[in-house]
């Protein structure tokens, strides 16, 4: 039978000012601005998303009721993605050492924003379509805007759904 031997360490104190770890004054210190990503293909679809969705918001009128819910949909998902872009642009998924898996999060966020705007374009498109007023053009075009977002947030989620999958094969 073997024998357990047991060290105990104990720090010496140190007064050496020289041997002190350096910590920052500053409580936003960690914070980094990573603008390198939004010249990636994420990135570019991110400012997409962003734009087509601020002439989703200003281009449809609630003059009928479909128009609620694609408000609704671009407002929701463009304060989603406009989060996003701020995870991003300030590394906090590098700062914070949560245990995240940020890429499924972004996924799961991507897709059900691309859902619904499948949804909210199809039905703004569809209730203006057979109305014949003053608001008709502008309200058709936000609708095509919306299917554009569709697009743009359908290939953001591929994105992340492959680069998801080749984390988790790792």
């Amino acid at each position: 039978m073997m024998t357990e031997t047991v060290v105990n360490v104990q720090e010496a104190p140190n007064n050496n000012a020289a041997n002190k770890p350096h910590t920052s004054d500053q409580p936003l210190s960690w914070i980094r601005f990573n603008v390198d990503y939004f010249k990636t293909t994420p990135g570019l679809i991110k400012i997409a998303e962003l734009i087509l969705g601020i002439l989703c918001m200003s281009l449809a009128t609630p003059y009928l009721s479909g128009t609620h819910f694609f408000l609704f949909v671009a407002t929701t998902s463009f304060i989603g993605t406009l989060i996003w872009v701020f995870i991003y642009l300030l590394g906090v998924r590098e700062a914070l050492t949560l245990p995240i898996n940020w890429i499924l999060t972004e996924l799961v966020n991507t897709a059900i924003c691309t859902i619904f705007y499948i949804l909210a374009f199809i039905i703004q498109l569809a209730i203006w379509s057979g109305y014949s007023g003053h608001f008709k053009g502008i309200n058709i075009t936000a609708g095509v805007f919306g299917l554009f977002n569709a697009l743009a947030y359908g290939f953001g989620a591929y994105l992340l759904y492959l680069e998801h999958k080749s984390n988790s094969a790792a």
